[in-house]
C-alpha cells in the first residue's frame, strides 16, 4: 500500500545521472523526486519492520585503488566484512569474526588486498568487568582472518598509530598487561609473528602518536592532574619533555596535543585550537615550542570537530556541525564535485563517505532528518552517479514527518537547542510527548539527521524532543563544560525544563509525557522518573547506565591513565560526590512510574550486567509495573532487524498501557 508513495530507487539514480550528465536542470530533478502532498488527516500507520530494515551495507569504505568497496553486514547473527567489485557491485568474499562474544568496532583497509579489524568482548578480572579491544586483519588474496598483536596482551589491543601505505605492516601501541603501560610494536599484516618493538613502555606513558611515515614522535605522560609532552624529531632522537601543564587547568593545551597530526620528520604539526574568533579552527603548531601558527579554517558559527589530510599532509578537508554536519573542502576540485552532486540530488544532505586515493571514485551518501536516504557510487570519469540501494528500503518517504530545531531557556538561564518532530495529522496542540535525550554524554549531540525511532513515534501520533543538554558537543567549549560533574543533576534538569516547555508553548499536554533513550539516554530515562515523577508518567531505556560506581570501574581500563582521570573527575565532578545518589539501580525503591527495561548480553560498552543491577534492585524492592527485553545476540546496538523490530514492538505495546498517543 505504500509503493505510490516510495520514490523507487531506480528513479533516484536515474534523475540524479542526468542532472549529472546535464541532459535536465535541477528544476526539473525536484519536480522528478517531488513527494506528494499527505491526504488530510494522519498518515498510514507504518509497519515496524520498515523501521528496523536496513539496507544489506553500511559503513561502507572503498579500497585506496577505488576498485573495491568494504561494508559491515549481519550474517547469521554475526557482524561481518563483505567486500563488493566496486564496478559491479557483486560480492568478492566475506569475512566473519568466529567469536560470537565479540562486537564489531570498527575497520579499516590496509591497501588494497588487506583489511584491519578491530573487535571488542567483556572479561572479569579479580571480580570487575572490563571492556578489551583486539586487532585482526583479513587478507583478501591468502583467504585468511588472522589475530594481530602479542599472545598475551592487557584490555587495549587496537589502538593503531600508523597504517603503511601498502599494507604491509602496521604501528600498534598495546600493553602487555591490563596494569602496563602500552608499548608501541610494528606488526607485519602477512601473517607472520616477527614483530618489531619500537618504543619500550615508559612510566606513566599512556599514550602515543605517530607521524605520517609511521615513527612515533610523541608521547604524554600522566601523574596525577600533570601531564608532560614528550617529543622527538626522529626515530633516532631521544624523547625530551617539551610541555608540562594541569590536564584540569590548561584545556586550551590539552585540545592542542589531543587532535595533533604530525608532519613529516618536521617539526611542524596540524591540530584544532581557538582561531580568531575563539571558535575552534585548523592551524598550524610547531611542535617544539607549541607555538600556534597560521589559521588554515576556522568557521566562525561552528567548532572544526576534524580534519582529513593527503598522502603528502596537505590539508584536505575540515568538519563541523551546525544543525548537520557539514565538509569544508580545502581542495578547490572537491569542493567543486561537491557542488554538483548537491545540485544533482537536490534538497537532500549530501557526504562523500569515501574516496579512492585518486579519486576516480567516490562513495556518497544523501538523505534528510524525513528521508533515510540512499547510497551511491559516483565515478567522476563518466559523470555517472550509481545508485547502491536505499538505508530503509520499502520506507513511504512522504508518510514521515519534518523534524526541526528549536530553543529553550533551562532554569539557569542556560540556552538549550533541540531538536522538535510532530506527527503528521495531527494539530500541534496538547500532543503526547516524548523526551528522548541522546548517549554519550559529553561531546556528543543530536543532529537534524534522520533517526529510525523519532519516526516511528512520530507515525504512531507522538511528538518527539529531543534536547542537547548542557555537556553535548557542538555548541563550543564553554556549553559542553556546563556539564562536568552534573550527570543526574543539572543535565537532568535541562530535560524536565524541556518538557515544561514543549507544554507552555501548547505542543504537549503535561500529564502524557514519557521519557525514552538509548545508552546515556537510556540512564537518564530511569534516573527521570525516579528524580522527577511528576514530569513522566514512564520511561524507556536501552542499553542505560544504572550504577555509575560500577560503570566508572568498568570504564576504567577502557580509557589511558590520563583519559581514565579525567572521565572519572568529569562525571563525578565533586571528589566527595556519591555517585549511588543518581544511579537508578541504587535509588530503586523510589520508583513510582512504569519502566521499558532492554538490554543485549553481548554489550561491551554497557555491560550486561548494569542491567541485572537494575532487574535485581527492582526485585528487591518489589517493584510491579517493570517490563524486560533481554537480547541474546546484541550488543550496543543492533545488528539484526528482527531484533530492532522486536524493540520497537515492545515499546509500542509499553506506550499504547502507559501513555496512549490517542
Amino acid at each position: 500500500m505504500f509503493a505510490k508513495d516510495r520514490r523507487a530507487g531506480a528513479c533516484r539514480a536515474a534523475v540524479a545521472l542526468a542532472v549529472l550528465s546535464g541532459a535536465i536542470g535541477a528544476g526539473a530533478l525536484a519536480q522528478e523526486q517531488a513527494v506528494p502532498p499527505a491526504k488530510t488527516g494522519a498518515p498510514p500507520i507504518i509497519p515496524s519492520s520498515l523501521f528496523a530494515a536496513r539496507s544489506p551495507f553500511s559503513g561502507a569504505l572503498l579500497s585506496p585503488d577505488g576498485k573495491r568497496i568494504a561494508v559491515s553486514v549481519e550474517a547469521d547473527g554475526k557482524d561481518s566484512i563483505l567486500v563488493l567489485d566496486a564496478a559491479t557491485k557483486k560480492p568478492i568474499t566475506r569475512m566473519t569474526e568466529g567469536n560470537d562474544e565479540f562486537e564489531l568496532e570498527w575497520f579499516r583497509w590496509a591497501g588494497n588486498d588487506r583489511i584491519l579489524i578491530s573487535t571488542s568482548g567483556t572479561t572479569v578480572v579479580y571480580g570487575e568487568e572490563f571492556r578489551y579491544t583486539r586487532l585482526m586483519v583479513s587478507d583478501l588474496v591468502a583467504h585468511t582472518t588472522t589475530y594481530v598483536g602479542l599472545p598475551q596482551e592487557g584490555l587495549m589491543g587496537d589502538d593503531v598509530l600508523y597504517v603503511a601505505p601498502d599494507g604491509s605492516y602496521v604501528v600498534l601501541a598495546l600493553q602487555q598487561s591490563a596494569v602496563d603501560e602500552p608499548e608501541v610494536r610494528r606488526f607485519p599484516l602477512d601473517g607472520t609473528k616477527n614483530n618489531v618493538k619500537l618504543v619500550d613502555r615508559r612510566s606513566n606513558v599512556w599514550d602515543w602518536d605517530a607521524d605520517d611515515k609511521g615513527v612515533v614522535r610523541v608521547g604524554y605522560y600522566v601523574q596525577d592532574d600533570e601531564v608532560s609532552v614528550l617529543y622527538r624529531k626522529s626515530a633516532t632522537d631521544d624523547f625530551k619533555v617539551i610541555a608540562r601543564f594541569s590536564g584540569n587547568k590548561d584545556a586550551d593545551r590539552v585540545q592542542l596535543y589531543s587532535a595533533l597530526k604530525i608532519m613529516g620528520d618536521t617539526d611542524d604539526g596540524l591540530t584544532l585550537a581557538k582561531g580568531p574568533s575563539g571558535k575552534i579552527a585548523l592551524r598550524h603548531v610547531n611542535l617544539t615550542t607549541g607555538q600556534l601558527g597560521e589559521v588554515i579554517y576556522e568557521n566562525r558559527d561552528a567548532d572544526v570537530t576534524d580534519f582529513t589530510v593527503d598522502a603528502t599532509g596537505r590539508p584536505v578537508a575540515a568538519f563541523y556541525t551546525d544543525d548537520r554536519d557539514r565538509i569544508a573542502w580545502l581542495d578547490p576540485k572537491m569542493a567543486e564535485v561537491q557542488r554538483k552532486l548537491e545540485n544533482a540530488l537536490a534538497g537532500q544532505d549530501l557526504w562523500i563517505m569515501s574516496r579512492a586515493k585518486d579519486n576516480s571514485r567516490m562513495l556518497v551518501s544523501a538523505g534528510a532528518a524525513n528521508d533515510p536516504g540512499a547510497f551511491y557510487i559516483f565515478t567522476p570519469a563518466t559523470r555517472t552517479l550509481d545508485y547502491v540501494s536505499d538505508y530503509r528500503p520499502g520506507m513511504p518517504l512522504g508518510a514521515l514527518a519534518a523534524v526541526k530545531p528549536v530553543t529553550y531557556t533551562a532554569r539557569d538561564g542556560t540556552l538549550i537547542h533541540a531538536y522538535l518532530t510532530l506527527p503528521k495529522g495531527r494539530e500541534p496542540k496538547n500532543l503526547p510527548l516524548i523526551i528522548m535525550p541522546h548517549g554519550g554524554p559529553y561531546g556528543i549531540r543530536d543532529k537534524l539527521d534522520y533517526n529510525d525511532e523519532v519516526q516511528f513515534l512520530a507515525n504512531r501520533g507522538y511528538a518527539v524532543l529531543q534536547p542537547n543538554y548542557r555537556g553535548s558537543g557542538g555548541y563550543g567549549e564553554a556549553f559542553e563544560k556546563l556539564g562536568d560533574g552534573q550527570i543526574g543533576r543539572t543535565m537532568q534538569d535541562d530535560l524536565d525544563d524541556a518538557e515544561d516547555w514543549a507544554v507552555k508553548q501548547g505542543i504537549a499536554d503535561k500529564d502524557r509525557v514519557c521519557i525514552d533513550g538509548s545508552s546515556y539516554g537510556g540512564y537518564a530515562a530511569l534516573w527521570g522518573v525516579e528524580r522527577n515523577p511528576e514530569h513522566y508518567r514512564c520511561a524507556a531505556s536501552f542499553a542505560g547506565v544504572t550504577d555509575f560506581n560500577k560503570m566508572l570501574k568498568y570504564d576504567a581500563d577502557f580509557f589511558s591513565r590520563s583519559g581514565r582521570k579525567k572521565w572519572n573527575a568529569r562525571v563525578r565532578g565533586d571528589k566527595t560526590f556519591d555517585m549511588d545518589s543518581v544511579s537508578p539501580a541504587r535509588q530503586a525503591a523510589k520508583l513510582t512510574r512504569p519502566v521499558l527495561i532492554a538490554h543485549g548480553k553481548r554489550d561491551s560498552r554497557v555491560p550486561f550486567s548494569q542491567f541485572k543491577e537494575m532487574r535485581n534492585a527492582l526485585a528487591s524492592a518489589n517493584f510491579p509495573q517493570v517490563d524486560y527485553l533481554v537480547f541474546d545476540k546484541e550488543g550496543h546496538g543492533f545488528d539484526t532487524a528482527e531484533d530492532e523490530q522486536k524493540w520497537y514492538d515492545a515499546l509500542e505495546a509499553f506506550l499504547k498501557k502507559y501513555n496512549p498517543a490517542n
